[in-house]
């Protein structure tokens, strides 16, 4: 009989011994998915955070390229009205000269 008690206590020690070896997997298993949850978190902010940082550049950036061209368009332009402006004022006085050439 004591051999039957012993093998039923051993059985049960077993059992009991699985059992807390099933919760012990299941808590590791948990914490695993917990911690790669946070990684996972971090890893998409951080992530965010570098999209919207070359975000800011890409738009510094071309910010800078319109001001430029803006600028460059705005000198050519200048510079043509200052042209026709010199044209205009020469034909003025080749205008002036043939008024008064005709008039006298």
């Amino acid at each position: 009989m004591i051999t039957i008690s012993e093998a039923i206590s051993t059985i049960k020690k077993a059992e009991n011994d699985a059992i807390k070896l099933l919760e012990d997997a299941n808590e590791r298993a948990s914490d695993i998915i917990k911690k790669a949850n946070e990684e996972s978190i971090s890893i998409m902010e951080k992530s965010k955070e570098d999209a919207n940082q070359r975000f800011k550049q890409i738009i510094f950036e071309s910010e800078s390229k319109a001001k430029n061209e803006a600028n460059r368009t705005l000198r050519e332009t200048e510079r043509e009205v200052s042209d026709i402006k010199a044209q205009t004022e020469d034909k003025i006085d080749d205008a002036a000269t043939v008024i008064i050439n005709n008039i006298l």
